[in-house]
């Protein structure tokens, strides 16, 4: 049976909006693992999802103190023979987000196979050096983006595959 793990960041609660559109919480009760690759803003975020599926997270720029000492800048799990790593992109010294994620486990053996990262609030999904990296953009705060967006992260037997999932823009 497949790890169904539902993809967040740049969350910017309560910032950017006061609370997580129900949709997203929806998902949260269909997950196997939720990782937030970071810019929660406030732990009350992991805390609310927490209480719905496991919980794997980052801290990012613009995290509160508590969160900053509380996460990990960095983290790396394995879940069906798939070894994820997962960082929020604003470290490092390569020019463009998606490179920072790929540096930030550059030196890592074994070396992750799915890189999920946040920061920009630009979904992708995008093959590199044979890494998938994958950006779920923001559910609160598009910015740039066609839209709200987070993803989908189906882990089985070795291979990954993810898919974004759009939102309507909040009015």
């Amino acid at each position: 049976m497949p790890t169904r793990v539902l993809v967040l960041s740049d969350t910017h609660l309560p910032g950017r909006a006061r609370s997580l559109p129900p949709s997203v919480l929806e998902a949260a009760a269909q997950a196997d693992l939720i990782v937030h690759a970071g810019d929660l803003v406030s732990l009350d975020v992991y805390d609310e999802l927490a209480l719905l599926a496991p919980v794997i997270a980052v801290h990012g720029n613009v995290d509160d103190p508590e969160a900053c000492r509380r996460l990990p800048a960095r983290a790396v799990f394995e879940r069906d023979g798939v070894r994820v790593g997962v960082t929020h992109g604003h470290l490092g010294r390569a020019p463009t987000t998606p490179g920072r994620a790929l540096e930030a486990f550059a030196a890592d053996e074994p070396r992750p196979a799915v890189v999920i990262f946040g920061h920009s609030h630009q979904p992708l999904i995008e093959r590199r050096e044979g890494v998938l990296l994958l950006n779920p953009g923001s559910p609160t705060d598009p910015r740039r983006a066609p839209a709200p967006s987070y993803a989908w992260l189906e882990l089985d037997g070795g291979e990954a595959r993810a898919r974004l999932v759009e939102l309507p823009r909040r009015r």
